[in-house]
C-alpha cells in the first residue's frame, strides 16, 4: 500500500517536472526568437500623404528610414 502511494506521488512529480520544463523551454524559445528577430518594415501611410485603400494604416512613429516601399 506504501509502495502505491510512494509510486502516485512519483508519477504525479514527474508530470509536474515535464509540463515546467515544457514551460520554461516554450520561454525560452520566445525569448530567442524576440532577441534575434527584425521584422522587416511594412508599407503604411505616411504623414502628409493620403491614405488609398480600406486596409491603409499609419504607424505611431515608423523605425523604418524614410525611403519609400
Amino acid at each position: 500500500m506504501i509502495a502505491a502511494r510512494l509510486h502516485g506521488r512519483w508519477t504525479i512529480g514527474m508530470i509536474v517536472a515535464a509540463g515546467l520544463l515544457v514551460l520554461v523551454g516554450a520561454n525560452a524559445h520566445l525569448l530567442y526568437v524576440a532577441m534575434t528577430s527584425q521584422p522587416d518594415c511594412v508599407a503604411h501611410v505616411r504623414p502628409g500623404e493620403a491614405a488609398t485603400g480600406s486596409s491603409s494604416f499609419s504607424a505611431a512613429k515608423s523605425a523604418c528610414s524614410g525611403a519609400r516601399q
